[in-house]
């Protein structure tokens, strides 16, 4: 990929990983990504903002063979997939200091080995100027780590924000703009958010606050495509982050014998034939980044899964400490389910997770073949959910 210009004193450098389909051995990637760096040219100096994932560090090593010097590297966050060809483009730019915030520059030494001496701090509000541009740091710990910062180009009223607002999105446009794409990259960030940025809504909340005091005419993230039109994924960050959850269930299941199938299935037509949008998803067939964001919205969680040796299914499990982690902003959680001799599903799926605060309703457990008796206790946990959504008039 060539240097493409943003502006006049802006390049966007760095690669697009057209092909990667797993992220942190982790993220299903299904649109590819890209690693995002930006070349600031001020009168006097220059900065190189981030770098790439060292797969791609040959990538940015000859977009920066055409550029004679770089006075800064600004380090917004030391995971690697940005900071990975750090050390190489020192070893190109002898001269040039690195910036970052104070827990970034410990942590660039832990994971680089980073030479502590070539490292500038600067803390929230710091500027530093490039000559007839300048670049303000604003730190935004907990996006989503501890050091992270974004960088505020004064005079051209552009954010750059790493990890924040971006995108897993592959592909050859600079911006999102008014193209056809834009509906696919705010879907592509609303995965990104709900699998890396929603454990964190409570900082987000605070650091979009503060964000709204700047004026700011793009946004451009270390992953995906520049948002030209700032609102386009602001707007959606304040729905996902602090809009109320919406009238909608998601149910993670997962059955053996076809008992606990059986069950959701009439779960969803209940819910369905009460106004109640739902979302099934087959834990032996799902993308986990398609749960993810349906659990961004979801006011209710109810997870499907029979009794395996006296507790959940392990699918289930892993669907239950999933949400757990990601800690969204649902309400109520039930479970439904089949034993044969031991009913510890339940219990098992509500201890994996502590850290919802979530009103549990009473699960429907199966002996065997679900009845009639147990499809009337599915309508009753059916009509309590819609109940209580409706009640919040969602």
């Amino acid at each position: 990929m060539d240097l493409r210009s943003m502006t006049e004193r802006v390049t966007l450098l760095g690669a697009v990983d057209w092909h990667r389909r797993l992220f942190d051995s982790l993220i299903p990637l299904p649109e590819g990504t890209s690693y995002n760096a930006y070349l600031v040219r001020g009168s006097e100096k220059t900065a190189l903002l981030d770098t790439v994932d060292p797969v791609m560090s040959d990538v940015l090593l000859t977009q920066l063979s055409s550029v004679p010097r770089v006075d800064y590297v600004v380090a917004q966050h030391a995971e690697q997939d940005h900071s990975g060809a750090l050390l190489q483009v020192l070893e190109r730019y002898p001269q040039a200091r690195v910036v970052a915030t104070p827990k970034g520059k410990g942590m660039l030494v832990d994971l680089l080995h980073l030479d502590a001496d070539r490292v500038d701090v600067v803390v929230d509000g710091d500027r530093i100027s490039l000559g007839d541009r300048t670049l303000e740091f604003i730190y935004t710990p907990w996006v989503h780590w501890p050091e992270t910062m974004l960088t505020y180009l004064v005079e051209e009223k552009t954010v750059f924000t790493c990890d924040l607002f971006g995108s897993h999105y592959a592909t050859s446009d600079i911006a999102v703009g008014d193209n056809t794409q834009a509906p696919a990259v705010v879907r592509a960030a609303k995965r990104y958010y709900a699998e890396i940025m929603m454990p964190f809504r409570k900082p987000l909340t605070r650091h979009m606050e503060r964000l709204s005091a700047y004026e700011i005419a793009r946004i451009a993230p270390s992953h995906g495509p520049v948002w030209d039109r700032p609102a386009l994924i602001l707007d959606a960050y304040a729905e996902w982050v602090s809009g109320p959850p919406h009238n909608s269930a998601v149910i993670p299941f997962v059955s053996m014998h076809g008992s606990t199938r059986a069950l959701v299935e009439r779960l969803v037509a209940d819910l369905t034939t009460r106004g109640v949008r739902v979302h099934p998803f087959d834990l032996t067939v799902t993308d986990l980044g398609d749960l993810a964001m349906a659990l961004v919205d979801a006011a209710t969680v109810v997870i499907g899964s029979p009794t395996v040796l006296g507790g959940a299914h392990p699918q289930a499990a892993y669907a239950a400490s999933l949400a757990n982690a990601l800690r969204p902003k649902a309400l109520y959680a039930s479970v439904v389910g089949s034993y044969g001799w031991a009913a510890g599903a339940p219990k098992a799926l509500v201890a994996a997770m502590p850290a919802l605060r979530l009103e549990i309703l009473d699960p429907v457990l199966v002996q065997g073949k679900p009845r009639a008796a147990d499809f009337d206790a599915i309508a009753v946990l059916a009509e309590t959910i819609a109940h209580k959504q409706q009640a919040l008039e969602l």
